[in-house]
């Protein structure tokens, strides 16, 4: 009869384990996903945003998919639906950022970041085309042209991204490493500075007229001014290897993937979707103040 030791240390480690612990498998595989890699409140910053958002737009889909059906605005529609799906995208992104630490999910790592972040630059790519076909942008024309434009620089961007990963296999978005994969940022970061800041530069210049007055539209682009030029900044210092750089992009990273898509809904969706009543009145308001209706001293 065999010994109750060697029954024992024939048994695999995970059968070890669990009885160690109790059957304490699952409580350990939560605490690996909220806590490992990155530490609690990183992923809580990113993947609460996330999720809330998520639901905003479920709560709101039954009314907002019959605006969009009954919309002639192609432009909305087609950025509502990118939008739905990009948010799915970034929700899953959010949610697995232990795969970044993990060896054996590198791969399945790189493949949904390169789908979210292109996804998420096809977006930036359309509003920014779109912005700078200025007030008279409208119908199937201007979704055309937005849209082959987003889909020729995303393509482009995909193309070089792949090969770093693929070709060169150099881990792109694993961001708490030293690697060759800054210099890339560098330049990706740097295009989309020098755009941000050219639109911004614009709104404060004579040509101005050329672009849609909107208040919001010009808030979003020194939002995202700002943001880029840190981006920017902390690609840079990181390059260069100083702690600090890597420290202030993962800052930028939490603040691009948990606040970005909640800032494009405000900005170029939330009034299309307000109620009609609610909607006009806000317009007379507008148009009663801008005529001075309210500057009248009625003493």
């Amino acid at each position: 009869m065999r010994s109750v030791e060697s029954i024992v240390a024939e048994l695999p480690p995970s059968s070890s384990v669990v009885g160690a612990d109790g059957g304490g498998g699952g409580g350990s595989w939560l605490y690996g996903w909220l806590v490992e890699c990155h530490g609690l409140w990183h992923n809580v910053l990113m993947i609460v945003p996330s999720a809330l958002f998520v639901l905003y737009l479920a709560s709101q889909a039954k009314r907002s998919f019959s605006k969009v059906s009954n919309s002639r605005s192609h432009v909305v529609a087609a950025l509502f639906a990118i939008l739905w799906l990009v948010s799915i995208f970034n929700l899953a992104w959010c949610s697995l950022q232990v795969w970044e630490c993990a060896p054996g999910k590198q791969f399945m790592w790189s493949v949904i970041s390169l789908f979210t972040t292109s996804g998420m630059l096809f977006l930036e790519v359309s509003l920014i085309a779109f912005l700078l076909q200025g007030n008279h942008a409208s119908g199937r024309e201007a979704l055309t042209q937005t849209f082959l434009i987003s889909t020729l620089v995303v393509g482009l961007d995909i193309c070089l991204k792949g090969i770093y990963i693929f070709g060169f296999g150099i881990l792109l978005f694993d961001f708490n490493t030293k690697g060759s994969q800054w210099a890339l940022w560098v330049i990706h970061t740097l295009l989309l500075t020098g755009v941000y800041g050219l639109i911004f530069f614009m709104y404060r210049s004579r040509w101005r007229e050329r672009l849609p007055g909107k208040p919001a539209f010009q808030n979003y682009i020194s939002i995202m001014f700002c943001v880029n030029a840190t981006a920017l900044l902390a690609c840079a210092l990181a390059a260069h290897g100083t702690g600090l750089g890597l420290w202030l992009y993962n800052i930028t990273v939490i603040c691009y993937h948990a606040m970005y898509l909640p800032l494009l809904y405000v900005t170029f969706l939330a009034d299309f979707f307000q109620e009609d009543d609610l909607h006009l009145d806000n317009v007379y308001y507008s148009e009663m103040k801008d005529a001075g209706f309210f500057d009248v001293d009625w003493d």
